[in-house]
């Protein structure tokens, strides 16, 4: 059938189930945006921001394990959306970003809100098109859903000029894609498969270092079962929290910079690591030197180009992770004998009573890992927890109890303030028979406070609890540890009055102090069903530990600090 360029967007969205769109208008989108109008196909919800719409896309993403999907205008509306964009990248986040364009005679001209959108983009996405002709657009827009879900997810750009909106071609949308440049390996090799078993069979301190993979390829279930044939120890990155369930006895908890004594441990003495999926982050490894320096490593992932990038790989597979640990468990149930790895469980347990993750607990001041707690006391896996970034961020994968993947969402490898409020919209759309539970610090959350008004628009009732230290808590632990508590700019103390702010955009405001109100607060907020933030006052310079200082080895981590 013959359709204009922007309604060939509209179909294609349709053809591709997609229930809802985030997005911000403006000029070089119009077109586009008429068809928005005119459609009853998906639901689109105005953000306030173009940053927000695309980490609103990411959490509805993370939520649900499908394509994100945002709208935004060109030059400064594409320009904000970047960082949602490298958000999405650097946690293989599926998305597809819309951006209109200048006219095609009006690319290179210094047009008014012209941008080279895909050159800014290019080190950001998985993959991304300038649109050129018509004819040209059904066929992007199906290889960018496929791209974005294929492989190792992640964000698509197509750029789309407004001439080529308005232009006429025939739509016919390709049933499938078959590209000569791409093509994901799903299966893992099975003579490397049979050797990762024998090396498992072998070693006396395996230990299984699950990232964020896991979630991407939806491998959690075969990952447990792989880990309880085998009797494994196991310890998950920031990505991966949910992945083994915290009441697992074979997880020993998050590893790196913030993570577990015992997890930490079982990493360096380690004689064989079996890491399904992640991606040897620098605040995993800490000193690349000394990082599991006795392992052999098993590495699993579909992405070829992450093997052996940071650290050298003894047995490699390429593949899907679901397809290669379905595949590795029947040769698991023949070969390895848990009871063999006792003594390491026991080596391990032992560690972690030792060196528990802690606090000190008070009744003169909040504390804010009580606050994270509690939550998980009276949600537990009721619960979707959407954070910030910063010591909140790290407190909440510390102590809250999560139990499934998709429970925990969180920007990981950009470490972006002000995606918790957006990305927690993205998530009760997604799934609104869930509480969502933002966590976020009074730094972050003014980063997109507006998104409020987003939430309050659409009755998208997120609960928002402000940790509140009145510092740049993360900075002002490395100022204290590292720069002699010369606190250059990380003191917040001036702000806002949270309540009457989020009462102006017409939600509900709480300011809590004591364990009392807190409880009180939590309560009301969850049953009125509305938008609404907890102002926590919080101990002001409590600090995130363990730590590996940066550059650090993880046996050496800092358990405690004194003045």
């Amino acid at each position: 059938m013959e359709l204009s360029g922007s309604q060939m967007v509209i179909e294609a969205l349709r053809k591709e189930n997609v229930s809802v769109v985030f997005g911000y208008p403006g000029g070089a989108i119009m077109n586009v945006y008429d068809e928005v109008y005119k459609q009853n196909y998906f639901k689109h919800i105005l953000t306030r921001h173009e940053q927000a719409a695309l980490h609103a896309a990411d959490g509805y993403a993370r939520a649900t394990g499908e394509v994100g999907v945002a709208f935004v205008t060109s030059g400064p509306g594409f320009t904000n959306a970047v960082t949602g964009l490298a958000t999405a990248y650097m946690d293989s986040i599926p998305m597809v970003v819309i951006s209109g364009q200048v006219p095609i005679s009006m690319i290179g001209t210094d047009a008014f809100q012209e941008i080279d959108a895909v050159g800014i983009s290019r080190p950001c996405v998985k993959h991304n098109y300038l649109v050129k002709d018509v004819k040209d657009l059904p066929r992007i827009l199906k290889e960018a859903f496929y791209i974005a879900r294929s492989g190792r997810p992640g964000p698509v750009h197509v750029d789309i000029p407004k001439d080529v909106t308005a232009q006429i071609g025939h739509f016919a949308y390709p049933s499938e894609i078959k590209m000569q440049t791409y093509k994901p390996t799903y299966k893992g090799n099975p003579r490397q498969i049979k050797k990762a078993i024998e090396a498992i069979v072998a070693a006396k301190r395996p230990v299984l270092y699950i990232g964020g993979g896991a979630i991407n390829s939806n491998a959690s279930a075969e990952v447990r079962e792989f880990a309880k044939i085998c009797g494994i120890p196991a310890v998950e990155t920031l990505m991966a929290r949910g992945v083994m369930g915290d009441e697992n006895p074979l997880l020993l908890g998050m590893l790196g910079m913030h993570g577990c004594y015992s997890a930490n441990m079982a990493m360096s003495e380690a004689d064989l690591m079996i890491a399904f999926g992640p991606r040897f982050d620098d605040r995993v490894t800490g000193k690349l030197s000394e990082f599991a320096k006795h392992a052999k490593i098993i590495h699993v992932d579909i992405d070829p180009s992450s093997i052996g990038k940071i650290v050298p790989i003894d047995y490699p597979i390429v593949g899907d992770l679901k397809n290669v640990v379905e595949a590795m468990i029947p040769l698991a149930k023949e070969h390895v004998d848990a009871d063999k790895y006792k003594p390491w469980r026991d080596l391990l347990k032992r560690y972690n009573e030792i060196h528990p993750l802690k606090y000190e607990d008070s009744n003169e001041v909040l504390k804010p890992q009580w606050a994270i707690e509690r939550v998980g006391q009276l949600l537990g896996d009721k619960a979707i927890i959407c954070t910030d970034v910063g010591q909140h961020q790290m407190w909440a994968a510390q102590f809250y109890p999560f139990s499934y993947p998709r429970q925990w969402l969180s920007s990981g490898g950009l470490g972006t303030m002000g995606y918790g409020l957006p990305a927690a919209i993205g998530a009760k759309v997604a799934i609104p028979s869930k509480t969502v539970i933002n966590f976020t610090g009074d730094g972050s959350i003014l980063m997109n406070i507006q998104e409020l008004m987003t939430a309050v628009e659409n009755k998208v009732a997120v609960v928002n609890i402000i940790l509140n230290n009145q510092f740049l808590g993360m900075v002002r632990q490395w100022q204290t540890f590292f720069y002699n508590k010369r606190y250059s700019s990380t003191d917040l103390s001036v702000q806002p009055d949270f309540v009457k702010l989020v009462e102006s955009f017409g939600g509900r405001g709480f300011r809590v102090k004591t364990k009392d109100e807190f409880d009180k607060a939590l309560k009301e907020a969850i049953e009125s069903n509305t938008v609404c933030m907890i102002d926590v006052q919080v101990d002001r310079f409590e600090n995130v530990l363990p730590m590996v200082p940066a550059g650090g080895t993880l046996y050496n981590m800092m358990l405690e600090y004194k003045e």
